[in-house]
């Protein structure tokens, strides 16, 4: 199943969190928090305006942003959890350099 975003919502995959700690420790599933870093995987088209005219939406397939912890409604598909939200529930893109 392949999933489009509607007006200004993108589709976000968690990343995963690291499960040592730099010290070696292995943390818990169930004591790990969830991550709040994830990968877009699809964008809509944008919302429109007051005068109709289409904004168009500020992040693009690829980049790895920033979202609050309880940010987005999850789905399944195809057995991977995935996040569905509004484009103002990001926070931030992260840049790799």
């Amino acid at each position: 199943m392949k999933l489009r975003p509607l007006h200004d919502r993108v589709i976000v995959k968690r990343l995963e969190n690291e499960t040592k700690t730099a010290s070696g420790i292995v943390i818990p599933d169930n004591a790990a928090e969830k991550p709040d870093q994830g990968e877009i995987l699809a964008v809509g088209p944008g919302k429109k305006n007051d005068k109709g005219d289409l904004i168009a939406v500020g992040v693009k397939v690829g980049d790895r942003v920033l979202f609050g912890k309880y940010s987005g409604q999850t789905v399944k598909v195809d057995g991977d959890e995935l996040l569905v939200m509004k484009e103002e529930d990001l926070f931030a893109v992260v840049d790799a350099k």
